[in-house]
């Protein structure tokens, strides 16, 4: 089989990044969870006094921005990457519901999507991988050869975060979740700058109802249909 790149598009808490993990595990690519390098930066933000009551201080961050290298290495543990920042391992952190409540803001920005961009063609330059996020498909791989938009209700995509966040053993809301999820879809697909919109050539997938096997066997065959061509 030729190795190709995969973009994976789609809502929050749609289970992408679960999905892009195990797929890239099973066909032996690399995984690269383009949400958690914008989770990264708004971190950066938050414990670096650049967020001022939910304000971004922009310029400094503009200033900054090229500063910030964001990596993934392989947890033996888990099987799964984790994401570093300037070396710093902050897979936890940027887990958080702090970091989930201004990752969109802070993403929006023309020059921290154009930093990140950046960073992950570099990433992609020799293919082999799977990559999701928001504008893998659109902006950042259109050429990609395998494109798969990810969607759910969004009371769905809530209850699935409420679940994972209590596993980890933090104090959540459910109705909190459900908002914040509600306004980063809102955010995602009314920004300037590469919003959230389902490639022309990407293939549907509403995973509301299916279960982690059924996901599993829908893109093992869109994988083997298109490398195998």
């Amino acid at each position: 089989m030729r190795k190709i790149t995969i973009a994976i598009d789609g809502f929050s808490s749609c289970g992408k990044s679960t999905m892009a993990k195990d797929l890239a595990r099973e066909i032996g690519y690399i995984y690269i969870d383009s949400g958690a390098m914008y989770r990264a930066v708004t971190l950066y933000c938050i414990e670096n006094g650049l967020l001022h009551n939910g304000q971004i201080d922009v310029e400094k961050l503009r200033n900054e921005i090229d500063n910030l290298h964001i990596t993934f290495r392989p947890n033996a543990e888990t099987n799964r990457p984790d994401t570093y920042l300037n070396g710093m391992n902050v897979e936890s952190k940027i887990r958080t519901m702090e970091v989930s409540s201004h990752v969109s803001p802070v993403a929006a920005l023309d020059f921290v999507r154009e930093a990140m961009v950046k960073q992950q063609q570099e990433m992609g330059r020799k293919k082999g991988i799977v990559m999701d996020g928001r504008d893998i498909g659109t902006t950042v791989f259109p050429d990609a050869e395998l494109k798969i938009f990810v969607t759910a209700s969004p009371e769905i995509r809530a209850q699935r975060r409420y679940d994972e966040l209590k596993a980890k053993g933090q104090a959540v809301d459910f109705d909190e979740i459900l908002e914040n999820v509600k306004q980063r879809d809102y955010i995602d697909q009314h920004r300037e700058v590469s919003p959230l919109r389902k490639a022309d050539d990407a293939l549907l997938l509403d995973n509301s109802h299916l279960t982690i096997e059924q996901q599993k066997e829908w893109l093992a065959e869109q994988f083997a249909r298109v490398a195998g061509n």
